[in-house]
């Protein structure tokens, strides 16, 4: 209330009083307590990123050999995966969820690219989790570290 009647003061310059606009004054009576609200904090909320569930690619042949955004050449036969806000160097655990079948993988490089997909996995990794001819797969990925 007081920022609203400086403004008016301001606004006015010289007017002495200000109106309380209708919509500002509360239909409560003052001992009635402010209503509260319920929050509720997912796990996701609390603890970012220790366990995701989402679509997982692969990339291969295309990019082997090429600097990763650590610094190392891309080898699609290794257990790496590409993820865009995990620090370099986390190990996750991450699942098929249409098979079951897991395998940890240290994200070393920067994506995917596409917009729906949680995590890029390297050649190997995507073999590992019987997913090759998939393509894109849904996954459920776990923090290690």
């Amino acid at each position: 209330m007081g920022a609203q009647r400086l403004l008016c003061m301001i606004l006015l310059s010289g007017v002495t009083a200000c109106a309380t606009p209708p919509s500002a004054v509360s239909s409560r009576p003052p001992s009635e307590p402010p209503p509260t609200r319920e929050v509720v904090f997912t796990q996701a909320d609390i603890a970012p990123m220790r366990a995701r569930v989402g679509k997982a690619s692969w990339y291969g042949a295309l990019h082997h050999g090429r600097r990763t955004a650590s610094g190392e050449a891309f080898d699609m036969n290794a257990l790496t995966a590409a993820h865009r806000t995990l620090p370099l160097g986390t190990r996750v655990r991450v699942t098929n969820l249409w098979n079951g079948k897991a395998v940890e993988v240290r994200v070393n490089d920067r994506g995917p690219g596409i917009r729906d997909r949680l995590i890029d996995l390297s050649r190997r990794a995507a073999a590992t989790l019987d997913a090759i001819d998939a393509g894109v797969f849904p996954v459920e990925v776990v923090v290690l570290d």
